[in-house]
């Protein structure tokens, strides 16, 4: 039997190969680099280029399926009645659903499992919030936001050198085996589903844009650290300025911390400390002193201020518990 895959990212490429090595037949539906551009997808993957792993490559005109010519193609007597979705961030129209008799499937997690943690981003915010663990879970897509009824679910640990991109990759993993305890039942149509109960209530995470990644250098020291590994790539980096032009800090970790007595004590928060011959270099914060490991191109000395964006920072708003799902 042949599924259709749904996605546009590496992450979609990784699943794509290990269904294959299953035997089965894939027809994927992607977008455009430009297309991608536009919509600022983190982690695109160019798919097209890697047509040897499918049956057929359909590119999307848009990114929500919602076209003329994204209709006829889906109009037609597709030879498939199974989908799965990866790295595709976008609700799939009910009129694409419907096509699929035994459904499109993709995955959902965050740090406190379903109906908690809707939404956009819970990876990212999952290492904002500091948390330990996240919860995934294979589900059926129905005409809402990750809404739809449970196939299989999985827990994951979330290291202190965990980044963005190594969530995605244990959450691929996951899928992958999700997948395969899961692929006959679905292909037979006898999987068992079990439906979300929100009587205990839900929430949904905001959605973050590339922007929202402006380090706020007055912030504690272990909150910058998290902030930088969550939008690590395969996302934008967290942003830094030098006289309004921007940096772009890619890896990041703590060199010292104020309990030492370090030589940077009485240096000011955001004040560049000292840089090595590498090219890399530390940044005193509240609580301690950072080191940049990677970073866009720079001309940094030791007294350089790394001062913030012009425009007030974002500042999302936290629940009760002091988290960012609402």
């Amino acid at each position: 039997m042949s599924v259709f895959l749904f996605g546009c990212k590496d992450t979609t490429l990784h699943v794509a190969k290990f269904l294959r090595r299953k035997g089965v037949a894939l027809h994927l539906v992607t977008i455009s680099p430009e297309n991608a551009a536009k919509n600022k997808v983190a982690g695109y993957e160019d798919l097209a280029q890697h047509s040897e792993w499918f049956e057929s490559v359909y590119v999307a005109e848009s990114y929500a399926l919602n076209s003329q010519a994204d209709q006829n193609y889906f109009n037609q007597n597709l030879p498939s009645g199974l989908g799965f979705c990866v790295g595709w961030q976008r609700l799939i129209p009910a009129y694409v659903l419907q096509k699929f008799s035994r459904g499109i499937h993709g995955m959902h997690g965050s740090a406190r499992n379903l109906p908690f943690g809707k939404g956009r981003s819970p990876m990212n915010w999952a290492i904002i919030e500091g948390r330990n663990h996240f919860f995934t879970n294979l589900f059926r897509y129905v005409d809402g936001v990750d809404n739809g009824p449970i196939i299989d679910s999985a827990v994951f640990s979330i290291t202190p050198t965990d980044t963005a991109e190594t969530l995605h990759y244990k959450n691929t993993l996951c899928m992958c085996a999700m997948i395969e305890r899961n692929l006959e039942a679905l292909q037979n149509e006898k999987v068992v589903y079990r439906e979300q109960s929100s009587e205990g209530g839900e929430s949904f995470y905001p959605k973050r844009e590339p922007e929202d990644g402006v380090i706020d250098w007055r912030d504690d020291i272990h909150a910058i650290d998290r902030l930088i590994r969550a939008v690590a790539p395969p996302f934008y980096g967290a942003i830094a300025y030098h006289q309004q032009q921007e940096l772009r800090i890619f890896r990041a970790s703590m060199f010292y911390t104020d309990l030492e007595a370090h030589p940077f004590l009485a240096c000011a928060f955001g004040e560049v400390a000292d840089v090595f011959p590498s090219g890399k270099f530390l940044v005193r914060c509240s609580g301690g002193v950072l080191i940049v490991h990677d970073c866009s191109e720079h001309h940094l000395k030791a007294g350089d201020r790394l001062d913030k964006s012009d425009p007030p920072l974002k500042r999302f708003i936290r629940n009760d518990y002091g988290f960012f799902d609402l």
